[in-house]
C-alpha cells in the first residue's frame, strides 16, 4: 500500500513544481518550431533502441533532444514539450503504451518532461549543465522506477521484490544511457549553440 501513497506524492509535487517553474514562458513561432522539432526527434530516437538482457533497453539516445532544448534555449519550453511528447508516446511508440490509466501521469507526464530540469541551472558552465543533467537523470529513474513498482511488479523475476527488481530493471539501462547522453552534451559546443539561436533571433 505504500508504494501507491509514495508514487502518488511524488507525481503530484513533481507535476506542482514543475507547472509553477513554467510560468512566463513565451509560445511564439519560434519556441513552437523549436519544441515540434525537439519532440519529433525524441520520439524519433525513443522509437530505436538496444535490447537487453533483463528486458530493458538503450534508447539510441533519446534523451539527448529535450536535455539540449533545456540547455540552449529554454527550460520552461523543454517542460511543456517534454509532455507533449509524453502524450504523443502514447499513440506512437509501442513501448509506452500504459497498463493503467493512472500510468500516464507517472511516466508519460513525468519521464519525458524531467529532462528539461537539465538546464535549470543555467546552460552557460559546465558545472551547472553537469548538476542539471544529474538532477533530470534521477527524477527520470525515480519516474520509472516507481511506476515498475505500482504498475509491472507482476513481471518480477522468480525470487525478485518489486522494488529489487524495478530497480535492477532501470539500473540496467536508464542510468547508463543518462551517462552517456550528459557525456555527449557536456561535448557539445552549448555555449556556440546559445550565440547560434541569439543571433538567429536577433536576426
Amino acid at each position: 500500500m505504500i508504494s501507491p501513497i509514495v508514487t502518488g506524492i511524488f507525481t503530484v509535487g513533481y507535476l506542482a513544481v514543475t507547472l509553477w517553474l513554467c510560468r512566463g514562458v513565451r509560445l511564439d513561432a519560434r519556441s513552437l518550431a523549436l519544441g515540434g522539432i525537439t519532440c519529433a526527434l525524441t520520439l524519433v530516437l525513443a522509437s530505436l533502441y538496444i535490447p537487453l538482457p533483463t528486458g530493458s533497453a538503450i534508447t539510441a539516445g533519446s534523451m539527448l533532444p529535450l536535455m539540449l532544448l533545456a540547455v540552449v534555449y529554454d527550460y520552461r519550453l523543454a517542460f511543456l514539450t517534454g509532455w507533449i511528447t509524453g502524450i504523443l508516446a502514447l499513440f506512437l511508440i509501442p513501448t509506452w503504451q500504459p497498463v493503467h490509466w493512472a500510468q500516464i501521469f507517472v511516466e508519460h507526464l513525468v519521464c519525458f518532461s524531467c529532462l528539461g530540469y537539465a538546464g535549470i541551472f543555467g546552460g552557460s558552465q559546465k558545472r551547472s549543465i553537469l548538476l542539471g543533467m544529474a538532477l533530470a537523470i534521477f527524477l527520470k529513474f525515480t519516474g520509472h522506477v516507481l511506476s515498475g513498482v505500482v504498475f509491472f511488479s507482476q513481471n518480477a523475476w522468480d525470487g525478485w521484490g518489486a522494488w529489487a527488481y524495478s530497480l535492477t530493471y532501470h539500473l540496467t539501462s536508464k542510468v547508463p544511457e543518462g551517462i552517456a547522453t550528459g557525456a555527449i552534451l557536456l561535448a557539445l559546443p552549448v555555449t556556440l549553440f546559445k550565440k547560434m539561436g541569439k543571433a538567429g533571433a536577433s536576426a
